[in-house]
């Protein structure tokens, strides 16, 4: 007995239409058909899941020569599918919800956070200057560490709420119980206006953010170069804080359908671009401080942002092309 019957009579025993089957796989119904036709095979990770959705181990699956069926009672396996319910559905994304308010003001807090030391070493830098280079960095150090002992709790706590959802952001099966991949289809078509939206504010806004910085960068005048810095810096946080709020709440429902940057290829892709994202991001700060100190050159020193701004595209398309490739082997 193939595949394709074996599915037909699990189904039909438990009696369950294909429509029912493809939702407990999170799969269409046209994919439920062309399996139980013999026009497509189920990959390995969705073999598992019929294994352990049916209670029938992988060999009387893919041995067309066992036609009995073998149980199996396992439960402490590592292929156990969890299965998430309309409430837990709900309560993840509400969670999320919060979380993406949070976690944007955290991020505003680490972008403004040396606005201070900026504008204080400009103005030490000036003739006559009330506030002498020491006094400065002391304040300017002091308020970074301030905005720090504000930001790192929030990301914590962040943390500690997202615990019991975490298998999300890994390799565990988890499938979504009768209704709940309609519930969440549902409200990420109603999110999808706001999405957008709020995308092309936050884009519109960061572009805005150069703008002052761009007209002054060649004006002798250094408390304005060194206020359109300050001000750059605060437009752009709340323009990455747009970004964070509907693309956490996003992610959220994505994650839970298995789709865009959250499938099984695109979670290996993801993986990397963290790594590299952060650590691009990191060197790009380094530079852009230690030039702007060490040479003082605050009014033309921002071109490292602009330029690695220009540069990050091409690199995660580079970490596109890693991951498919490590993918092959």
């Amino acid at each position: 007995m193939i595949l394709a019957d074996k599915i037909i009579r699990l189904r039909k025993k438990n009696g369950w239409s294909q429509e029912e089957l493809a939702d407990k796989m999170n799969v269409s119904r046209q994919a439920v058909s062309k399996w139980e036709s013999a026009q497509t095979i189920p990959d390995l990770g969705k073999i598992l899941q019929l294994s352990t959705l049916f209670g029938v181990t992988t060999d009387y699956l893919l041995k067309d020569e066992i036609e009995d069926e073998e149980f199996t009672n396992d439960t402490s396996s590592d292929t156990t599918v969890k299965r998430i319910s309309i409430e837990e559905a709900n309560a993840y994304i509400e969670q999320r919800k919060k979380a993406s308010w949070r976690i944007a003001l955290a991020t505003f807090l680490w972008i403004i956070s040396p606005v201070t030391l900026i504008v204080l070493s400009m103005l030490s830098g000036l003739p006559n200057a009330v506030v002498t280079e020491t006094t400065a960095n002391a304040v300017g150090f002091a308020v970074i560490f301030a905005f720090a002992l504000c930001a790192v709790p929030i990301h914590i706590y962040c943390g500690f709420k997202n615990q019991p959802y975490e298998f999300l952001d890994k390799n565990v099966p988890f499938e979504l119980e009768y209704g709940v991949k309609g519930l969440v289809t549902e409200k990420k078509n109603a999110f999808r206006p706001t999405y957008i939206a709020y995308n092309i504010i936050a884009t519109c806004v960061c572009i805005f953010s150069v703008v002052p910085l761009v007209l002054l960068s060649f004006s002798e005048n250094e408390i304005l170069v060194a206020a359109a810095l300050a001000v750059l810096m605060i437009i752009a946080g709340i323009g990455a804080g747009m970004f964070i709020v509907v693309g956490v709440q996003n992610a959220s429902m994505q994650k839970l359908l298995k789709e865009g940057d959250f499938t099984e290829k695109e979670k290996k892709r993801t993986g990397i671009k963290d790594v590299v994202g952060f650590g691009y991001w990191g060197i790009l700060t380094a530079i852009y401080l230690a030039w702007s100190f060490l040479k003082n050159d605050w009014h033309i020193s921002w071109l490292v942002y602009a330029i690695g701004g220009v540069l990050f595209p091409v690199v995660m398309c580079i970490c596109d092309l890693v991951a498919d490739k490590h993918s092959k082997y």
